[in-house]
């Protein structure tokens, strides 16, 4: 397939640069992926458009202030560090970006009495391998991290991140990127949720930097899909298979967790525990076995996220709903508005 298929006019003022007050006063497009027809309504109604006995799928993972702020030793040259997840002791995967190349060997001063890094070697994809040694760097980021927003947002962060760029049922740390999908919900609508009768299971999935790079290669089959780490548990699965077996519907939400569940089911068409990375690029055309209907945000153009998308709800019906979205002053991307295919 090629990537320009995945293509979409996007205006730029349609890019959330902030959430809304509330967080599901989101508006929510709802898209038939058997006919794709579309309706409108808004996120709290989320209940109403569910049945009893769906099952919802989280992803738990909770965002690091990942982004730290340090200069070239050699020329006090700026350097942003996003720190992606240890390697081993003494050593982390992490994206350094400057102004002029770094090369392996230079030290990087980081905020606090004396830290500093030192780039190790190159990688690219997976981030590259850096030495902090001693560093307590979990205490550094706590003390001096910057919530990690996607490129696509252009302000600094600030202190309403911490909590905006965060779902209320975030647990596991590790991820630089939310699970945006899960942003909409609030503790009352979780509530009604139960009220009505579906049920919650939690996945994690460590979202990482790679999921905001674009496909550039001309044909989608030659693109290098980053990897993540995710984890299913037993109560987990188990109830995903139950689910399935009682003809329940597993409502995913996110990409990361289709991601994780397809993953999982790969071998048996079974979701089975795991711990571990998948690089599973899903793109059409993808035999789904563990999702049957998908909440999700709405996503760059020629992104994996949107092939994901594609795949599941049929290329030609996704870019209609997102032409209309666009029509209809729908807000995008990470702090934007919300679907819900089914």
């Amino acid at each position: 397939m090629r990537t320009r298929d995945f293509d979409y006019r996007l205006p730029r003022d349609r890019i959330a640069q902030r959430p809304l007050a509330s967080r599901d006063a989101s508006r929510l497009l709802v898209l038939d992926r058997a006919s794709g027809r579309v309706t409108h309504r808004v996120f709290r109604e989320l209940p109403e458009l569910l049945a009893p006995g769906d099952l919802a799928v989280v992803n738990d993972a909770r965002v690091v202030p990942a982004r730290v702020r340090g200069r070239r030793a050699a020329t006090g040259g700026k350097v942003e560090v996003l720190f992606i997840e240890p390697e081993i002791p003494g050593r982390w995967r992490a994206l350094l970006g400057s102004g002029g190349r770094l090369e392996p060997g230079e030290i990087v001063k980081l905020p606090g009495d004396g830290a500093h890094l030192r780039l190790l070697e190159r990688q690219g994809l997976e981030g590259d391998l850096v030495e902090t040694g001693e560093l307590d760097v979990p205490k550094l980021l706590a003390e001096h991290g910057h919530v990690p927003l996607p490129p696509y947002i252009t302000r600094p962060d600030d202190d309403a991140d911490r909590a905006a760029y965060q779902t209320v049922y975030a647990r596991t740390e590790g991820a630089v990127a939310a699970p945006t999908a899960g942003l909409h919900f609030t503790p009352e609508l979780l509530a009604r949720l139960e009220a009505r009768g579906v049920e919650r299971a939690a996945v994690t999935l460590h979202v990482g930097p790679g999921t905001f790079r674009p496909v550039k290669a001309e044909r989608v089959e030659d693109h290098a899909m980053h990897a993540e780490r995710f984890e299913i548990g037993a109560e987990a699965a188990s109830a995903v298979n139950r689910a399935r077996a009682e003809s329940r519907r597993v409502v995913a939400v996110g990409t990361t967790v289709v991601r994780a569940l397809e993953s999982a089911a790969r071998a048996t068409g079974r979701v089975e525990p795991f711990g571990g990375r998948t690089s599973l690029f899903i793109r059409p055309p993808f035999e789904f076995q563990a999702v049957d209907a998908l909440v999700t945000n709405f996503h760059p153009p020629r992104s994996t996220l949107l092939m994901l998308v594609a795949a599941f709800a049929g290329r030609e019906h996704v870019l209609a709903a997102y032409a209309e979205a666009v029509r209809e002053g729908y807000r995008f991307f990470s702090y934007g508005d919300a679907m819900l295919i089914r």
